[in-house]
């Protein structure tokens, strides 16, 4: 089982992200907003980076346990949100342009077949339970 988190640390002109799955923790570079105050990528842009590294990273995982060398791997997701908050987002679609050492069907089967394994799709596609465990604050 993997055990991952996301760490966000921001305050005025600082923002500093942490990615963590088990013990190795990955550094990601996204700085504070203009104002100085929050992220400069929004959530949305996280969540549909996150679609398509997952389906990015699987379809060589999959690749790799056919045989498939794949070369390149393109990937553009698009979706919108409505602009009251707390809006969910819809027409959430994927494009794929895949190069690979295979034939087009071998190619394109493998691009179908990751796209029923890929976690993060899976994880929206089923809708998961997401809680605020808890809460602490700082008065200053």
């Amino acid at each position: 089982m993997l055990r991952i988190s996301a760490q966000v640390e921001n305050r005025q002109g600082h923002h500093a992200v942490t990615c963590m799955t088990n013990d190795t923790p990955r550094e990601i570079s996204i700085p504070p907003k203009d104002e100085g105050m929050g992220s400069s990528a929004n959530g949305g842009e996280l969540l549909f980076l996150a679609l398509a590294t997952c389906y990015c990273n699987d379809l060589y995982r999959e690749a790799a346990k056919r045989n498939i060398v794949v070369r390149k791997v393109d990937v553009e997701v698009r979706g919108e949100f409505d602009d009251a908050p707390g809006s969910p987002a819809d027409n959430i679609t994927y494009h794929a342009v895949i190069e690979a050492e295979a034939s087009e069907d071998a190619i394109l089967e493998l691009a179908k077949h990751t796209d029923t394994v890929a976690e993060i799709q899976n994880t929206l596609r089923k809708g998961t339970n997401v809680t605020l465990a808890t809460i602490k604050a700082m008065p200053v």
